[in-house]
């Protein structure tokens, strides 16, 4: 099979990835192996990438976000069958024992394993997965329109969990990306409304089609405060800015697996009850509660379509937020 492979870890614009054929993996117990048709772009291969994350294991395909149809199944799988297309997201596997598994924190568990990251993902002609940890796509969506909801999706839909947000409230949304032009849907939907902070015009101007009252770059002042905010962007240097346009007893989320260090600042910007959190991974339920929320809506998925071929140059213009929404590979079918 064709795949898009790290072996040591560099800048993007310098194309790590090397394109290989390989042999196709086979699935062991209770795993099946999906023909991919479609994975996304997100940040955090760019993390994985450039090494800005500790890798456990090299060589390496990257690619967290999978759409695909089931071509083998390995033995003792009860629930799939060949034929069903599936998703993969970010979370692999987890151990089902430790403290943060038995109460229904397993995105914190001990011993996960990550999708493109411990394990082989999406890059790539075929890939394996658990059938635990694998979903149905919804019809209304297409392969392309699929994979970002995997990732970029869930953590949106966790980050807006976390924020706190309720209806009738102002969100505030700094970075503008896959992660955000979805979660903003979802938002928007649960009666929230939502202001976003992004330097881009491009993205500004997808930002108010998708229902945003305001956009402007992070420095400037929003007619209003907000109830919460979600950081999407990497950038530390945003945490201030965010604080300061939280009304009193507000929370922060940070959305991202990997960030820029944050400033020194006044406790002034945290007092009044203020919170700053991280959102981390997302666990399953919270990929089959996002997929039927973004059925319902139904979410529309702004996506730039890539080759195999294309993937550094892809993820080179991720890196420099050249993509308007998010982006995707298309692999087969």
């Amino acid at each position: 099979m064709k795949a898009q492979r790290l072996t040591h870890p560099a800048p993007i614009d310098s194309n790590p990835l090397s394109l290989a054929e390989i042999e196709p993996p086979r699935p062991g117990h209770r795993e099946v192996r999906l023909r991919v048709h479609a994975c996304g772009l997100c940040h955090t291969d760019l993390h994985i990438i450039e090494g800005e994350l500790r890798l456990p294991r090299l060589p390496l395909i990257p690619g967290h976000q999978i759409v695909g149809t089931v071509d083998e199944v390995g033995n003792a799988v009860t629930r799939i069958r060949p034929g069903e297309r599936l998703g993969v997201p970010w979370l692999h596997a987890t151990c089902g024992k430790c403290e943060f598994c038995r109460s229904g924190r397993e995105n914190l568990c001990d011993k996960a394993r990550f999708t493109g990251y411990h394990a082989d993902g999406g890059y790539a002609e075929y890939t394996i997965v658990h059938e635990d940890f694998a979903y149905p796509i919804p019809k209304q969506f297409s392969d392309i329109q699929a994979a970002p909801l995997l990732c970029a999706g869930v953590i949106g839909y966790r980050a807006l969990r976390l924020s706190g947000i309720r209806a009738g409230q102002r969100l505030g949304m700094y970075g503008f990306g896959a992660s955000a032009h979805i979660g903003l849907q979802i938002a928007r939907h649960q009666g929230s409304e939502v202001l976003v902070f992004t330097r881009s015009k491009q993205h500004q101007e997808l930002a108010m089609e998708l229902g945003a009252t305001w956009t402007g770059k992070a420095e400037e002042t929003a007619p209003h405060r907000v109830d919460a905010a979600i950081i999407f962007a990497p950038a530390g240097h945003l945490v201030p800015h965010a604080l300061r346009a939280l009304k009193k007893g507000g929370t922060v989320a940070l959305a991202g697996i990997h960030m820029s260090p944050l400033p020194e600042m006044e406790y002034a910007l945290l007092y009044e009850e203020r919170t700053l959190r991280s959102v981390a991974n997302s666990t399953r339920d919270d990929v089959r509660e996002m997929l039927q929320i973004a059925a319902e809506i139904p979410v529309r998925t702004e996506v730039e379509t890539f080759s195999l071929e294309e993937t550094n140059a892809a993820l080179t213009k991720l890196k420099k937020s050249e993509i308007r929404g998010c982006g995707a590979v298309r692999v087969s079918g």
